[in-house]
């Protein structure tokens, strides 16, 4: 007989974890579809073994100290919610528990210094960019020697050279008659890494009539912060958010993670008094494919040769909002031939600072992606998500291009060769 999950000592994160775990059937579904069981093959590094440990920490059965190797080992990718016939919530239910959990765990000081680190710094592009530039003139004379993990994979990660910083105006017009007015939200560590990602949606959504505020006084979305179990962090940025995105019909995010992070603000204040404010931002949050989708793509140009792509499903554009179509339909409209990679559903290892922390699952998961995409054999790689541009970018043969999908429709809108 089931336990009952004490739900009145958690409020309402304690009812959003017993709904998800009551859901669950463990019917096994999931299992395919699941990055890490498909590394380890271990069933508590599968969903349906991660609910369970945690419906016995919950419960007062298990102590969190030994259920934390195999929840810390979940990228969040939710291609179990996917695959699930029951409807389980388990995005909802991950980052709840971690929510919950956090303050509970203990970490070791190096651990808790590498933590601290990287949500003190990567959020925010103006700490982040001196350290980047550091790591890219650092990173040839570092890279031979035998660092430790927490220094290695950054610097794999990392280009040989940054872009050059981008500035933003407030407001960009839109192109003929205005169809909509949005803000865009401009991201953190993309905005050091690949600032032209912004300018290309920028230049894209006003070919397609949209005006575009991209306001200063915005903020990370939060989405590091939530997943990483720091709640008062990932809270102060999304009040921010709230107040700099009253004001717009829609917030477009060109970072499926970060999209999905502005969606999961309602977790952040579940019975305060910014629930409802959260709820009604979330609703206006859309990927950038899918604004153009729904207002009625206006295509550029087709490519002057035939054009083959590989198209890469960030996990929180395809898993956690179930965006799949909208790109594929504006790629077809623009007249690129799209290519389907086996195992679209798989991570590539990314999941925000996953590969980070996780380096030896992650460099399996981003090889796996690598030989999948580079199957197909694509003129270029597409994606909408800078953690997996990055990412596959480091595994992937040097000699195909790797691209967010704004950067490809706004190089046809200028009449430009995608292919070097």
């Amino acid at each position: 007989m089931q336990h009952r999950i004490p739900v009145e000592t958690l409020g309402k994160e304690g009812e959003v974890m017993a709904h998800a775990i009551e859901a669950c059937v463990h019917c096994g579904f999931c299992l395919p579809t699941c990055p890490t069981y498909l590394v380890l093959q271990e069933e508590m590094d599968s969903p349906r073994g991660r609910i369970f440990l945690m419906k016995e920490v919950l419960e007062g059965s298990l102590p969190l100290e030994e259920a934390l190797p195999y929840l810390d080992r979940c990228l969040a990718c939710q291609a179990c919610v996917t695959a699930c016939p029951s409807g389980v919530p388990y995005g909802e239910l991950i980052a709840t528990f971690r929510l919950h959990t956090e303050k509970e765990r203990h970490r070791y000081p190096l651990e808790r210094v590498y933590r601290l680190g990287l949500l003190r710094t990567l959020p925010y592009p103006e700490r982040f960019r001196p350290l980047a530039e550091l790591g890219v003139r650092l990173k040839p004379l570092l890279k031979p020697l035998p660092l430790p993990k927490p220094l290695k994979a950054p610097l794999d990660l990392l280009p040989n050279r940054l872009p050059e910083k981008e500035t933003y105006q407030e407001v960009y017009p839109a192109k003929g008659e205005r169809r909509a007015r949005v803000g865009i939200l401009l991201g953190c560590a993309q905005q050091v890494l690949r600032p032209s990602i912004n300018r290309a949606t920028i230049r894209v959504l006003q070919e397609n009539g949209v005006e575009v505020v991209a306001a200063k006084e915005q903020v990370c979305c939060g989405a590091l912060n939530l997943h990483a179990g720091d709640k008062e962090g990932a809270k102060r940025l999304a009040q921010k958010n709230l107040q700099v995105f009253r004001d717009v019909d829609f917030v477009v995010t060109n970072a499926a993670g970060c999209g999905s992070g502005m969606r999961e603000y309602p977790l952040l204040f579940l019975g305060e008094p910014e629930e409802e404010e959260a709820k009604a931002l979330a609703a206006k949050v859309k990927d950038l494919t899918v604004l153009l989708d729904e207002l009625g793509f206006l295509p550029p140009p087709p490519p002057k040769r035939p054009l083959r792509v590989a198209y890469h499903d960030a996990c929180h554009l395809a898993h956690a909002q179930g965006v799949r179509e909208p790109p594929r339909r504006l790629l077809k409209a623009a007249g690129v031939e799209v290519l389907e990679p086996r195992e679209w559903e798989i991570c590539c290892g990314s999941a925000g600072t996953y590969n980070l922390f996780q380096p030896e699952i992650a460099e399996a998961l981003g090889r796996r992606k690598a030989e999948n995409l580079k199957a197909t054999e694509p003129d270029l790689v597409l994606t909408g998500n800078i953690g997996c541009l990055t990412q596959i970018r480091a595994y992937l043969d040097q000699g195909i291009p790797v691209l967010h999908t704004a950067e490809l429709l706004e190089l046809l809108y200028e009449g430009r060769d995608a292919v070097v």
